[in-house]
This record gives structure tokens, C-alpha cells and sequence, in this order.
């Protein structure tokens, strides 16, 4: 194999330890993640209450200020009583009261339901807070914790951006370009083996002439189908140098 393709063939393997990390990253955020969002769910519920709150607010203090009304008017009804003189006044001034009274009955029912509204609210909104602040230990101690393995692997992470920065150093500049060309729409599949004279990108078979050529490995050899850089790995190698 010539230094060109073990060159690729190394740095597509770095560039794969590289990707691997995100989910790495990923893993090691997953518990402190899912209890922050559990945390940020709560303080949402605990806003939505609180709105929900002042709503029931306004709309209590709408059914006040409509009693307020009433009880003006009541005393009001009750004043003319003493002046009305026909049967037909009186009994439109005592439709009239007792329409009023029921209007003042429905107001206090309704301020009494948005008084156990408000209550429940508040109950809610107490028990989200408790939860919240007793999660708090739990978060700080996996936020240590996250902290402590992320920095690990950030150590290592850069250990390996410190091996490609190495080897791309040794590499020409052309055979990077015509990598990363490659490797925009194929990954970490840009540089891949021949297993039963098949590219192990594509997995198709190819032809005789191309099998022979990556055999041989003096050159850079690309799949005829797909366009990946094709290499045979060691052990197939020996294997076809003994055949």
C-alpha cells in the first residue's frame, strides 16, 4: 500500500474517533439533561398557573364590582317601593328584584369558584416549587459529575484532533482537497475496503481491472460506482499476495 492511501486510510479512521464523540458527548449530558428539562417544565407550569392566576383574578374582581351594582340597584328598587302606586308598577319592580337577586346569587357562586380556583392554583404552583427545590441537590451533583467526564473527554478529544493535525501536516496538500471533497457527501464512508472484490461504500461489485489496481495499492484507486477511495485492509492484502 502506498504512503498516500495508508495516510487516508488513518485519517478516515481519525475523523471517525472525531464524529464519535458527539454522541459521546451526548451520553454523558443525557441524565443532567433530562432533569433540567424536568426542571424547566415545572418553572413552566408553575408560569402558566400564575397566569392563570391573574386571569381568575380579573375575572373575580368583574363579579365584584357587578355585585357592587346589584346592591346599589337593590337599594334602589327597594327606595321606589315606598312610591309605586298601580299593581302593574309593583310587579315590575318585583320581577325586576328578583332578577337582580339572582344575578347576585351567580355572582357570589362564581367568586366562590374562582376562589377554589385561585386556592388549587396556589397548591399547585407550592408543590412545583417543593419539587423544583428538591431536585436542586441532584442537579448540582450531576452537573459535578458531567462536568468532571466531559472535561475527560474533551482531553481526549483533542489528543485526536492533535493526531490529524499531525498527520495532515505529512499529508499533501492535493490528496487532503480530493479527501474532503469526498468525504462532503460520503462521511466517514470516503475511504473504505474491497471485500470479495465488492466497495464496502456502495456494495458493489467491481470490475477486474479496478480489483486489480487496489491489489496492488501503488495508486489511489476510487470505486467506478460510488467515487470512494477503496483499499484492500491488511489481512486481505497478505491473502492476495499469496493467491
Amino acid at each position: 500500500m502506498n504512503v498516500y492511501l495508508k495516510q487516508l486510510v488513518e485519517l478516515v479512521e481519525i475523523d471517525k474517533k472525531i464524529d464519535a464523540f458527539e454522541p459521546k458527548i451526548e451520553a454523558i449530558r443525557a441524565a443532567l439533561d433530562a432533569k433540567l428539562e424536568n426542571q424547566k417544565e415545572l418553572e413552566d407550569k408553575i408560569e402558566n398557573h400564575k397566569e392563570s392566576l391573574q386571569d381568575n383574578e380579573l375575572k373575580k374582581r368583574k363579579n365584584e364590582l357587578h355585585l357592587e351594582e346589584l346592591s346599589d340597584k337593590l337599594k334602589s328598587l327597594s327606595e321606589k317601593s315606598g312610591s309605586v302606586k298601580t299593581e302593574k308598577e309593583i310587579k315590575a319592580l318585583q320581577l325586576e328584584e328578583e332578577i337582580a337577586k339572582e344575578q347576585v346569587d351567580f355572582a357570589n357562586e362564581e367568586i366562590e369558584r374562582f376562589d377554589k380556583v385561585t386556592e388549587l392554583k396556589n397548591e399547585e404552583i407550592e408543590s412545583c416549587t417543593q419539587e423544583i427545590e428538591a431536585m436542586q441537590g441532584e442537579i448540582t451533583e450531576l452537573q459535578a459529575e458531567t462536568d468532571t467526564a466531559l472535561a475527560t473527554l474533551e482531553e481526549e478529544r483533542m489528543q485526536v484532533f492533535g493526531d490529524k493535525q499531525k498527520l495532515m501536516s505529512e499529508m499533501s496538500q492535493n490528496i487532503i482537497v480530493f479527501y474532503e471533497k469526498i468525504r462532503r457527501w460520503a462521511g466517514n464512508t470516503t475511504v473504505v475496503p474491497v471485500k470479495k472484490q465488492a466497495c464496502y461504500g456502495c456494495y458493489m461489485r467491481i470490475n477486474d481491472h479496478t480489483y486489480s489496481n487496489v491489489i496492488k495499492a501503488e495508486e489511489i484507486t476510487t470505486c467506478p460506482h460510488c467515487g470512494r477511495i477503496l483499499y484492500l485492509e491488511p489481512q486481505a492484502e497478505e491473502e492476495s499476495v499469496e493467491s
